[in-house]
């Protein structure tokens, strides 16, 4: 037996990740357990946690790997102080001390981190370095179906890497093309983030969930000015509007001036057409240029398998358009694509292309489900509850799905919490928030009442798997939330002459579909297909939901607040419960209801 353990850290999203004989056994991110959002830290929790699950001491783990090579990048950082010098000097005399006192010297850091979870880990041999951009590719290739693949990785900048595109086959990858910082479609989008008040490495995908209100009027602007995009998709930034190279912030006084409006203020300004015009601009030149890149692969790369990796892999809307395209017979997407992901591809990295281990021969991605973190039986589930002075009764697994499916359908919500948790920024069925996608006041409520969050988010529809091409313009799998489709025309309510007048968020008012609470104001909708393989209970109550209202289709979003990451363990789940108007609360086969429990 070989173990391999994979860490990411220090940038956003901190992970840990276990391999065995090539095998992913367990990953989480460090936010999940101390309660910090997108938590950079040295992951000590999530090592902790994949560790026990496996029921090893660190000791006994054969490698250690980091996600990247710090050296590579402290020598970016240097270089580009360099080149932009003496601009810059506040950012460097900040970040400077931070590099020499500990990150420069990782290995030692990490040397005597791991050791206080285990004195007798002795060997700091043990510990490897992995490029940023090929963790990122690994993790995309290596647990895909395919035998070999393009990999096109897009993410903000890892050592020097913004964009590559790599080749796999079998147990080999390698990378063959790369653009290089400060050229960067990520920090492009989140330059964009930043201007339309959100936070960077965080909200994204506001931006993204913002652009259909909005009219690409500044495309043309941004692909003048800002970018330049060749016929191949490459493309170089004009670094005269942005700040993010060696400044403290995303853009400069250039950048406003060019759009006319200053960076929005979130405590103060309000959200208005334009900055929904802005996020259409960005996410249209995004989706170009994307598209670009893999037209120009889709005729000169072998393979007719494409994956994708990277936290742009995360905008399932160009993901979407890709699929759309049918350049490629067969995509597969990473559903941890940003840096906790890069935990999981550095240990695949090292068993694979380093230690010449061979693949598993399967035609099934090696994910299992993104299902690979903690899980809680129900004595350990009872004893927090009761402790938390909670009223909750046991049913039956057959009575809890009738009863809950029934309340669904009633308009009831429900934080659902069972089985081993998500890997990765999507709830997929096992730390849920779920409800009635027919009821045309639910994205409304569960937005301002249980999510406490912007009334423009979209909420993502689970689908029994073979009911999919029944309600949506897709035809296939799609069972990480990472592909944007159409809703069916027949399911759709055309627009009246009145609601094709209305902007910006008026148009969230207008009932769209026979699933509205799923289904944006451009018709479209995030996907998840379910099915028994993957999911087996979330699956059974999708169905009996089905029964009772001839609709195979649940809503589902993170069982979180805004602001916090999602649940862990039943004490979140309560706390989350009793912290919002959510109306039942399901653990395993418990269940809460609201109006049974104390207000303390």
């Amino acid at each position: 037996m070989t173990s391999i353990l994979g860490i990411s850290a220090f940038y956003h999203d901190s992970a840990a990740a276990l391999i065995i004989d090539g095998k992913i056994v367990a990953a989480a991110q460090e936010e999940r357990f101390t309660r910090k959002k997108h938590d950079p830290s040295y992951p000590r929790n999530a090592i902790n946690f994949v560790l026990n699950f496996a029921k090893l001491k660190l000791n006994q783990i054969d490698h250690i790997i980091f996600y990247e090579k710090p050296l590579l990048k402290f020598e970016r950082l240097l270089e580009t102080y360099l080149s932009f010098a003496p601009k810059g000097f506040k950012s460097f005399s900040m970040s400077m001390p931070l590099w020499i006192k500990d990150k420069l010297f990782q290995k030692k850091f990490l040397f005597n981190e791991l050791k206080k979870i285990d004195d007798n880990f002795n060997d700091i041999n043990k510990i490897y370095f992995s490029e940023h951009h090929f963790s990122h590719a690994a993790s995309a290739y290596y647990p895909s179906p395919f035998k070999d693949a393009t990999i096109l990785t897009l993410d903000g900048v890892g050592e020097w890497a913004t964009t590559t595109i790599s080749e796999g086959e079998n147990e080999n990858l390698k990378i063959i093309k790369e653009i290089n910082f400060p050229h960067s479609i990520g920090l492009l989008y989140s330059a964009f983030t930043y201007y339309t008040g959100f936070k960077v490495n965080s909200a994204e995908y506001k931006v993204m969930g913002l652009a259909p209100y909005g009219e690409p009027k500044y495309k043309d602007i941004i692909l003048k000015e800002l970018v330049d995009v060749k016929s191949d998709g490459s493309f170089s930034l004009n670094m005269k509007y942005f700040n993010y190279a060696t400044g403290l912030t995303m853009t400069n006084k250039n950048f406003s001036s060019l759009f006319g409006q200053p960076v929005r203020n979130p405590e103060k300004d309000e959200l208005k057409q334009f900055h929904m015009d802005i996020a259409a601009s960005i996410q249209y030149v995004t989706e170009k240029i994307v598209l670009d890149i893999v037209r120009d692969l889709s005729k000169n790369m072998k393979s007719k398998n494409l994956c994708l990796a990277g936290g742009v892999a995360l905008n399932c809307v160009a993901n979407g358009k890709i699929l759309k395209e049918g350049l490629y017979k067969n995509i597969w997407i990473q559903p941890a694509a940003g840096d906790a992901g890069g935990a999981i591809g550095a240990a695949l990295g090292l068993w694979h292309h380093e230690l010449k281990n061979k693949r598993i021969e399967s035609n099934k991605d090696q994910m299992k489900g993104s299902y690979l973190g903690p899980s809680f039986d129900e004595s350990e589930i009872a004893k927090v509850l009761t402790s938390l002075g909670a009223n909750f009764k046991k049913y039956s697994e057959n009575d809890l799905l009738n009863k809950i499916s029934k309340d669904i359908s009633e308009g009831k919500t429900v934080g659902w919490f069972q089985g081993r948790m998500e890997f990765g920024p999507r709830a997929l069925g096992n730390r849920s928030i779920i409800a009635d996608p027919r009821n045309e006041n639910m994205q409304k409520e569960l937005n301002l009442k249980v999510k406490f969050r912007e009334s423009f988010r979209p909420f993502a529809p689970s689908i029994l798997k073979d009911d999919l091409e029944n309600w949506f313009d897709l035809k296939n799998d799609s069972p990480y939330m990472l592909l944007v489709s159409d809703v069916k025309k027949d399911k759709q309510f055309p627009m009246s002459d009145d609601d094709k007048k209305l902007f910006g968020i008026d148009k969230l008012n207008i009932k769209r579909s026979s699933i509205p609470a799923v289904t944006h104001v451009d018709y479209s909708a995030r996907i998840q297909t379910v099915s028994d393989e993957t999911n087996p209970k979330y699956n059974r109550l999708i169905k009996k939901f089905k029964e009772i209202t001839n609709c195979p289709i649940l809503v589902n979003t993170s069982f979180n607040v805004r602001g916090e990451p999602i649940v862990c363990d039943a004490k979140d789940a309560f706390k989350c419960f009793m912290g919002t108007d959510l109306d039942i609360l399901v653990c395993e086969n418990f269940i809460l209801y609201k109006t049974e429990q104390n207000k303390h």
